[in-house]
């Protein structure tokens, strides 16, 4: 294979362009024989693959700064930057990441998944190169795939054109974005418009146009005015030379000499250039191709079945794995609400399939909305759609919340409003890494004056969770796992906002445990339980408001131990304790207590169970740590 040969960019450099069409084919093949084995991103990756071969013959990375916006389209760059022979690590523990990752490669200067902010970073390095003297040195960032649809992209377009910043935009639109039609008039004039020898001899004519004596202002106007014209017919330029940023294209995306040539001339340009090519998303897989909603945007990979117990269910501890996962629940829970409130809308941003809201959006069209990735506009829409009279549902991945916090806090917290956030890919995630993991969400969520915070345990809690949230007066959220949800082994729920105790023990630990959590509390007794240690067990089901009825009880334990799916520091344990310090009339003194959850910092990529049991967040890990702290306050106690 020509990509054994590749081990770094300036191996490109050498080849054909026979030879690169060859290593395309190659390149595409290796995608999708990894992704179809440890899932991943394969739409947009096939679709960069001529582009990204481009840029990295025309640009010298990393001496040049290449930004990746999403990050998730970087594994061609991944492929050719030296990384080939751990390419099959893919997402795996301890393999490569998902993402550009800093620690893997000088080629990769920003761990970027979080979309549109690749033109803030380039501003802001083009700035320090310029002020360092660095001013031959390029940077380009690739922005596509929905990635400027944020608001922060925007920012940055204003900034780098007010700034006149030397970078080069690469504008990969994949028709799930800006995308106009190409043409062969459009392609010839946009490569005549980037090229320098073209640009200096334009000016050279204005300006002995002007000097023509009684005529230079009307010729020089006339000439100005055809090409103009003639730009606004071929090119949607206006937008972007308006901000100050110089527009060209649309190019094929897949024509790499085209593609050269015009990286090539924009290298050259002193100011913010965009340069504009057009890809096809899963381009060379016909499955992703054919896939009209997502061009198999992302592959998951099946999961094994559960082994199965001495029952023969498949359960653990008693609680069997749901057939369906919380997202499930969650669709069939809001199209049900649906049909009873007409005043009911669903907000989501960029992300209706992933958050369960495309069977709504073909229901309920004109009362589905979605933003683009724009969560900070979502929620402030939302608070002015609750003004109105009506009852918002935002649904977005809890890592994206973060993007929201100041909105919700203050567009929908400080006015009261009842809007519903809906967290989904709540906790440890698993393979997308440090900036996929839900760990913030309850942190920030019960931060906010008002807010209540549900955290069902069961598929069965969704939907009761869901209508007490859209009957409160005020904001709430709803946050649960993207793995697998568990199944209420009776079928009981909890009701209102009260918790619900699961395990009556003997008085010696009370173990509150938030969502899923809760299965992990319950292995934890019955490990317990084998050891002379009877716990009592509560799903706390609403984190805030909490249960003082729950806290009470819990407060006439030897030991109270709290366990989440989130940071520890500051999250649903240190809540739930400073509420249990605020109790009146309690008959003892508060008992001591252990929180349990994520530490404070950034966690790598692998497979949720397995990162949650390397953190003591399993039930042998649980059942660990309520047994050293049990042994150690039962020590204390007999010295004192």
């Amino acid at each position: 294979m020509l990509l054994d040969q590749i081990h770094e960019p300036a191996d490109l450099r050498r080849l054909s362009l026979d030879e690169l069409e060859q290593l395309a084919a190659e390149l595409r093949q290796v995608i999708v024989d990894t992704v179809t084995t440890t899932g991943g991103h394969l739409g947009s990756n096939l679709g960069a693959v001529e582009l990204t071969l481009a840029l990295h013959r025309v640009f010298d990375s990393p001496r040049d700064v290449l930004l990746w916006d999403t990050g998730h389209q970087a594994y061609v760059h991944k492929l050719v930057t030296g990384r080939r022979e751990r390419f099959a690590t893919l997402r795996q523990p301890g393999g490569l990441s998902g993402y550009p990752n800093r620690a893997e490669s000088p080629h990769d200067w920003i761990e970027n998944s979080h979309a549109s902010t690749a033109l803030s970073y380039a501003h802001g390095v083009a700035t320090a190169l310029r002020l360092r003297g660095e001013g031959d040195r390029r940077v380009v960032a690739v922005v596509g795939d929905g990635s400027l649809t944020g608001g922060m992209a925007f920012e940055a377009l204003n900034n780098l054109g007010h700034s006149g910043s030397r970078v080069v935009i690469v504008l990969n639109d994949n028709g799930r974005s800006y995308a106009p039609t190409i043409s062969k008039l459009s392609v010839q004039l946009s490569t005549l418009r980037l090229n320098p020898a073209y640009v200096q001899a334009r000016e050279r004519v204005r300006e002995l146009l002007r000097a023509i004596p009684g005529l230079g202002d009307l010729a020089y106007s006339s000439v100005h005015g055809l090409t103009s014209a003639l730009r606004e017919v071929v090119t949607p330029h206006q937008f972007f030379e308006a901000l100050g940023i110089r527009y060209a294209g649309p190019f094929d995306g897949h024509d790499l000499a085209t593609m050269e040539q015009a990286f090539a001339h924009a290298a050259e340009w002193d100011g913010p250039i965009l340069v504009h090519v057009v890809t096809h998303k899963g381009k060379g897989y016909a499955p992703a191709e054919e896939d009209e909603v997502q061009r198999l945007h992302d592959l998951k990979v099946q999961p094994r079945p559960a082994s199965v117990g001495v029952n023969g269910t498949g359960s653990q501890a008693g609680l069997d794995v749901a057939p369906v996962s919380y997202t499930d629940a969650f669709t069939r829970a809001i199209l049900d609400e649906a049909a009873r409130r007409p005043e009911l809308v669903a907000i989501t941003a960029a992300m209706p399939g992933p958050t369960g809201l495309l069977p709504f959006q073909s229901a309920h069209p004109e009362r589905f909305l979605d933003v683009g990735i724009a969560e900070q506009h979502a929620v402030t829409a939302a608070a002015g759609m609750a003004m109105a009279g009506l009852r918002p549902v935002v649904a977005v991945y809890s890592t994206f919340f973060c993007r929201a916090f100041d909105q919700a806090t203050y567009d929908v917290g400080l006015h009261r409003l009842p809007v519903c956030f809906v967290l989904d890919r709540a906790g440890v995630t698993g393979d997308d890494g440090p900036s996929h993991h839900g760990l913030l969400d309850l942190a920030l969520c019960l931060s906010i004056p008002g807010m209540t915070v549900f955290a069902p345990s069961s598929a069965e809690e969704v939907p009761v969770m869901l209508h007490q949230a859209l009957e409160l007066p005020g904001p709430s959220a709803i946050r649960f796992p993207k793995t697998p949800a568990r199944r209420s082994p009776d079928g009981v729920t909890g009701e209102g906002l009260k918790a619900r105790r699961l395990r009556q023990g003997d008085g010696s630990v009370c173990l509150l445990a938030v969502g899923k959590l809760v299965q992990a509390a319950l292995e934890a007794a019955d490990l317990l339980a084998t050891r002379g240690i009877e716990a009592t067990v509560y799903d706390v089901r609403v984190v805030a408001p909490p249960d003082l009825a729950m806290l009470a009880d819990a407060a006439r334990h030897e030991l109270v131990v709290t366990a989440e799916d989130g940071v520890a520091v500051g999250g649903a344990g240190t809540f739930l304790l400073a509420a249990m310090a605020d109790l009146p009339e309690l008959d003892r003194a508060l008992p001591p207590a252990r929180t349990l959850g994520t530490p404070r910092r950034f966690l790598a990529h692998g497979k949720p169970d397995q990162i949650l049991a390397e953190l003591g967040l399993d039930g042998p890990g649980l059942a660990r740590s309520v047994e050293d702290a049990l042994t150690l306050e039962r020590a204390r106690a007999r010295l004192t």
